[in-house]
């Protein structure tokens, strides 16, 4: 049931290399990517409540698609898509299975798979051009352009380079949290401070706080 997903230091290296090449790095979205695997075990499930078949509610469904909420789905819809790239003519990296590479000529296209999210880019607009196309006769996919947003960082594509940052994802922290009109420090706490327990302080809200710690860690 295991599905790889691209690391975040692979999605830095593609954009680096596109920077470094001057070559554009476009994105596609796929809808109900997980609707598109095919099982290759026996799944069932019982009757959707509300659509049960009268005189026959003891009966289950045999599956032969994968459905969202499967511990198989996120597995059977890479393996799908890994299976097109292929015969399409891709050749999957042997360091990183969600990398997959094309070459024609001197050309070459290069693609990473984030769950239901493409990144791709390349040195010929021809080649990623026919690979936007050829994506969308086979799956159901939006067409996202240029890539501009992607996992918490935003991406601005220029003459001058690729340039990214958090500043979006960092400003939502700050609504999320109720802290955009706080005053700014260079440090959180004095430095050579001691915490001490505060037997009679009030109590705070742990989740609260673990959400907090958690999105900066992000």
């Amino acid at each position: 049931v295991y599905a790889p997903v691209a690391r975040m230091d692979t999605i830095i290296t593609i954009i680096a290399t596109a920077a470094q090449r001057t070559w554009e790095v476009h994105q596609l979205d796929v809808k109900s990517a997980f609707l598109h695997g095919v099982l290759s075990e026996e799944v069932y499930v019982q009757q959707p409540k509300g659509y049960e078949v009268v005189g026959q509610e003891n009966k289950v469904y045999r599956l032969h698609k994968a459905l969202y909420g499967l511990k198989q789905a996120p597995r059977a819809w890479f393996s799908r898509i890994e299976e097109y790239f292929v015969k399409d003519g891709f050749t999957k990296s042997q360091n990183e299975e969600t990398l997959f590479l094309k070459t024609e000529d001197d050309n070459t296209l290069i693609v990473s798979v984030y769950v239901d999210d493409l990144i791709y880019t390349g040195s010929s607009l021809k080649m990623m051009d026919e690979f936007k196309k050829s994506m969308k006769r086979e799956f159901d996919m939006t067409e996202l352009g240029k890539m501009r947003y992607f996992l918490g960082f935003e991406v601005l594509q220029t003459s001058s380079g690729i340039h990214i940052c958090q500043s979006k994802y960092a400003l939502e922290i700050l609504r999320r949290f109720e802290l955009e009109n706080c005053n700014s420090v260079r440090n959180p706490m004095v430095p050579g401070s001691k915490i001490d327990i505060d037997d009679g302080g009030e109590r705070v809200d742990e989740t609260f706080y673990k959400q907090i710690i958690g999105s900066l860690m992000y």
